[in-house]
């Protein structure tokens, strides 16, 4: 039987890695292992803590007795303390030395910022994942031609390459914005109820320079050089806010090249990867859906929409702590990270196994090009001595009665030969096949290279769920 919610981020979409960086075996260990600094630093730094009970909780950092903690949690109806408590049922000598001096908040948020941590470091890779399929299929395709919309409207000619280019260059403002934020991440440390470090004070009798030492040694354990330089009881949710907005912009990023695919799509330009035995539609057999670009899609407006969590959290906490942050952040950044992950899987696979059609892509050229060749048809002329506001309003004239043509009756795009056969143009196959070139149209542009070999384009190795 399978009678309970399941959350579709885990069963369908997301990495088996992120999935692990927010369940609670990363959770939990990382509570013991933040209680094992904390009594690791204080012996350091003098306190009565012995050999035997650091042995004691290193030996049960991971076999965390979930069965136990839900018993104490249903009495006490406070999580930290329901692990405290099944934590030192499990080390009887280090028990009493558990948790000396800090808060619920130790444990939380500390781990909080690991998990941000991990969670960037993971999408860092995923991203030059899909930095680096997106250049190899920009520098394919960069002299493929193709058309260029605006509005969607046909404007001029461009290539395949050039155009992925646009979605490359988003990714790595993405990139750089995502290592910012992680280099400037900043474990809470140990700061006490409301931030002023007094119990650790009192614990040390008075010496700040211990107090001072005991952060230092806790973000040093922990893998960061320091903790945040104040805070009340918790660090600031400005923090959550800063790297769901990173987390917003990779999904914009993906939203807009899957919508450009999901057009191509239609176009019959291009097509996603497509499986042996893929079904497109129950009811029409023959339909190839855009279904991943639209997946993409769907997952980037609820990254979108969830990025304004942490912005209203961190604009209505009260003082040094409220609790309602609390049920909102248990949801809102692991699914930020979780779809932020699948997005990209995504974003990877339809680069690296979508198929484009450049002989589609020609014929939607040579429709249009009778009308992107007009402006140097029109230098042409002046050159040879017309007047170019008279052969200005002729092009005028002459696009507009085949436009209409076209439109109206269904007929050929004639231009070029209304043109040709007006002597004003001095035209001939020659010069017409001369200024038809596609080559007289495109510009080609190469960006990330440079990062991709100074970070590497990501292994792939997470778990593909397409």
């Amino acid at each position: 039987m399978r009678d309970r919610y399941e959350s579709p981020l885990c069963e369908r979409y997301a990495s088996a890695r992120m999935q692990y960086i927010f369940s609670p075996d990363f959770k939990f260990t990382s509570w013991r292992k933040m209680w094992l600094y904390l009594a690791e630093a204080e012996k350091e730094l003098g306190l009565d803590i012995t050999d035997e009970q650091l042995d004691e909780i290193r030996a049960h950092l991971n076999d965390v007795d979930y069965d136990a903690a839900a018993a104490y949690e249903k009495r006490l109806r406070h999580d930290v303390m329901a692990h405290l408590r099944a934590f030192a049922d499990q080390c009887p000598k280090a028990g009493p030395i558990l948790h000396l001096g800090a808060t619920s908040c130790y444990v939380g948020d500390n781990t909080d910022v690991w998990q941000l941590s991990e969670a960037l470091k993971s999408l860092r890779g995923q991203l030059l994942g899909v930095m680096a399929a997106l250049s190899d299929f920009a520098l394919k395709n960069a002299d493929v031609p193709t058309l260029a919309y605006t509005h969607f409207q046909a404007a001029q000619p461009t290539t395949v390459g050039k155009r992925a280019t646009l979605w490359l260059q988003d990714f790595l403002m993405d990139f750089d914005r995502l290592t910012f934020e992680l280099s400037r991440l900043k474990p809470l440390g140990c700061k006490g109820t409301t931030g002023t470090g007094a119990s650790f004070l009192m614990l040390f009798n008075g010496d700040e320079s211990k107090v001072r030492a005991l952060e230092g040694l806790i973000a040093r354990k922990m893998g960061f050089e320091s903790c945040v330089a104040v805070s009340g009881q918790t660090y600031t949710r400005k923090v959550d806010a800063f790297v769901l907005n990173v987390l917003s912009g990779i999904a914009q990023s993906a939203s807009k090249m899957a919508t450009d695919l999901r057009l191509l799509s239609h176009l019959k330009e291009f097509d996603e990867p497509f499986e042996s035995e893929q079904v497109g539609s129950s009811a029409m057999a023959y339909k190839r859906n855009p279904m991943r670009s639209e997946r993409v899609c769907s997952l980037a407006r609820y990254v979108m929409t969830d990025a304004l969590n942490p912005a209203w959290t961190a604009a209505t906490q009260w003082m040094e702590r409220t609790l309602d942050d609390s049920a909102n952040r248990r949801i809102a950044l692991p699914e930020a990270f979780l779809a932020a992950d699948a997005i990209l899987t995504l974003c990877r696979n339809l680069i690296s196994g979508g198929r484009v059609y450049p002989g589609v892509m020609r014929r939607h050229l040579n429709e249009e090009m009778p009308f992107m060749a007009t402006e140097n048809i029109l230098m042409r002329a002046v050159e040879l001595g017309g007047d170019r506001q008279k052969l200005h309003e002729k092009i005028r004239e002459y696009s507009v009665e085949t436009a209409a043509r076209v439109k109206l009756e269904g007929g050929e795009n004639d231009l070029l030969d209304k043109l040709k056969a007006d002597p004003a143009f001095h035209l001939d196959d020659a010069a017409l096949a001369e200024i038809l070139d596609v080559k007289q149209f495109i510009v080609v542009e190469e960006a990330v290279r440079p990062v991709l070999e100074a970070c590497g384009a990501g292994d792939g190795t997470d778990e593909v769920r397409v």
